[in-house]
C-alpha cells in the first residue's frame, strides 16, 4: 500500500485532509437535503401545534409515545441494573412513571431523558434510509413488547402502542415504504423535541415540584436539579445533532437506490406500482406529499 507524504496531503497535512473527507460526507445530497428540509418542517409544525389549542391534539398521541420512550428508558437501565420492575404507567396527562426496587438510582433517574433523546437520535439518523427505517420499526416493535409486558395492566399504553403499530404497518404499505421513512423521522424529531422542551419545563423553568432531575440532584448533593437539568439539555441537544450527523454520512444513497435496495429488503406488496407513481412528480414534491399524509393518517388516529 502506497504512503502519502505531507506535500501529498496538501496544506495542513493529514489533519487537513481528515477535516476535507468529514465535510464531505456531512454535506447533504439532494436525497438528504430534502430529508433535512422534512425534518425542518416538522420541528416548525410541533413548535406550532404544542402550544395551539385544540390543534395540538393532532400530537397529542405522539407525545405520549414519547413519554413512553422516557419510561421505558428508566425500565431498561433499571434491569441492567438489577432492578425488579413493577410496573410502567402512562396517564391522559402526558405522565408516566415507572415503579421499579433495586438498581442504581444514580443511573437509572437520568436514563429517562437521555435514553429517550438517543431513542430519537436514531430514528432520525434511520429517518434517511428506507431500509434502515424498516430496522428500526422492527426495533420498536420489539420495545413496543417489553413495554406491554411491564405496562399490562394500563389501558391507555396498550390503545397507544395499537394505533402506533397500526400506523407503522399502514406506512410500510405506502409508496414502497417511503411513507414509512418519513413517519420514522416525524417520531424521532418529536421525541428530541419533546425531550427539550420537557427538560426545560420540569427542571430549568421549573413548572413542576418533583422531577427527575430534582430526585438525581438530592442523591447527588453537590448541584441543583436546574445544574443537572442544564447538564442533560445540553447532552440532548448533542445527541439530536449526532442523530442528523450521522443519518448524513452513513445514508448517501440517492431516492432511486434507496427504492431498489427496499424493493429486496422485506419489500411491501405493490411498491413497484406505487413507486411508479411517485416518479410522476419532482423529489421536493414527492417527500412533501408523503409527509403531509403521513400527518394527515397522524391525526386521523387522534379521531380514532
Amino acid at each position: 500500500m502506497p504512503f502519502l507524504t505531507r506535500d501529498q496531503y496538501g496544506p495542513g497535512g493529514p489533519d487537513n485532509l481528515f477535516i476535507r473527507d468529514f465535510q464531505e460526507r456531512v454535506t447533504p445530497n439532494v436525497t438528504q437535503r430534502n430529508t433535512l428540509i422534512v425534518a425542518g418542517v416538522y420541528i416548525l409544525v410541533i413548535a406550532i401545534l404544542w402550544h395551539v389549542p385544540y390543534l395540538k391534539n393532532i400530537i397529542y398521541p405522539f407525545k405520549l409515545l414519547t413519554v413512553g420512550f422516557h419510561e421505558m428508558s428508566h425500565a431498561f437501565v433499571g434491569v441492567l441494573t438489577c432492578a425488579h420492575i413493577h410496573s410502567i404507567e402512562l396517564d391522559p396527562d402526558e405522565g408516566g412513571a415507572t415503579r421499579m426496587s433495586g438498581g442504581i438510582q444514580w443511573l437509572t433517574l437520568p436514563a429517562g431523558y437521555l435514553g429517550s433523546s438517543f431513542i430519537g437520535a436514531c430514528l432520525i439518523a434511520c429517518g434517511f434510509n428506507t431500509n434502515a427505517s424498516k430496522v428500526a420499526s422492527i426495533v420498536l416493535g420489539v420495545f413496543f413488547l417489553f413495554t406491554l409486558w411491564w405496562a399490562r395492566k394500563n389501558w391507555l399504553t396498550w390503545l397507544l402502542i395499537a394505533g402506533m403499530t397500526g400506523l407503522i404497518l399502514l406506512f410500510w404499505f405506502v409508496a414502497g415504504s417511503v411513507a414509512l421513512r418519513y413517519f420514522v423521522l416525524f417520531i424521532g424529531v418529536m421525541s428530541c423535541m419533546y425531550v427539550l422542551w420537557d427538560v426545560i419545563d420540569d427542571t430549568i423553568a421549573r413548572k413542576v415540584n418533583t422531577s427527575d432531575a430534582s430526585a438525581f440532584a438530592e442523591i447527588c448533593g453537590c448541584c441543583p436539579s436546574q445544574v443537572w437539568g442544564i447538564i442533560w439539555l445540553i447532552q440532548a441537544f448533542i445527541f439530536f445533532i449526532l442523530g442528523i450527523i450521522v443519518g448524513l454520512v452513513a445514508f448517501k444513497q440517492s431516492a432511486a437506490e434507496q427504492q431498489t435496495e427496499s424493493s429486496h429488503f422485506l419489500p411491501a406488496p405493490g411498491s413497484k406500482s406505487s413507486s411508479g407513481v411517485l416518479d410522476l412528480v419532482p423529489d421536493l414534491t414527492k417527500v412533501v406529499v408523503v409527509s403531509l399524509i403521513t400527518m394527515v393518517f397522524g391525526s386521523g388516529f387522534v379521531a380514532l
